[in-house]
């Protein structure tokens, strides 16, 4: 039995092993990342303010997920004037395709609409199609595209 909940600093380690192996994942979906070490999200921060919610999955005492949701305020053109954004989806490999990533994200849009949230956004890469497909079966559909050009190379 999978059961979510809120991440301690006591998870802080595995979430940053997390994070570690979901940049490396990322790596080849973007040129442009950094080769040097870095991180994308402050763990620790985010998993000491009551503003913003940082969950994991676990599964006989097992963390095999995590997800997170943080308010972000609006483009000043655009409506809500804010919008939870849902970032850190990672599920370790042997659990893919179980529908863990789909019941953080519940648990995510829940914590989000208890607080007045309507709108929620995520960031994929575009040739990340296993995520696309996962996150439009949770309901999601696209926005805009980022699109890029290095003139340097």
């Amino acid at each position: 039995m999978i059961k979510l909940r809120e991440a301690k600093i006591e998870d802080l380690s595995l979430l940053l092993e997390f994070e570690r192996c979901l940049i490396e994942y990322e790596k080849k979906f973007t040129p442009n990342l950094k080769k040097s070490s870095f991180s994308y999200y402050n763990l620790r921060a985010y998993i000491e303010n009551p503003d913003i919610s940082v969950v994991v999955a676990e599964q006989k005492d097992e963390v095999i997920a995590s997800g997170y949701a943080l308010v972000k305020k609006n483009k000043i053109y655009k409506n809500p004037e804010f919008y939870v954004l849902l970032g850190f989806m990672y599920v370790i490999p042997e659990q893919r395709g179980a529908g863990v990533n789909k019941m953080i994200i519940d648990y995510l849009l829940n914590w989000g609409k208890s607080r007045g949230y309507s709108e929620f956004q995520l960031d994929v890469y575009a040739p990340n199609e296993s995520a696309i497909r996962a996150y439009k079966k949770a309901g999601f559909t696209f926005e805009t595209f980022t699109m890029r050009i290095n003139t340097a190379d």
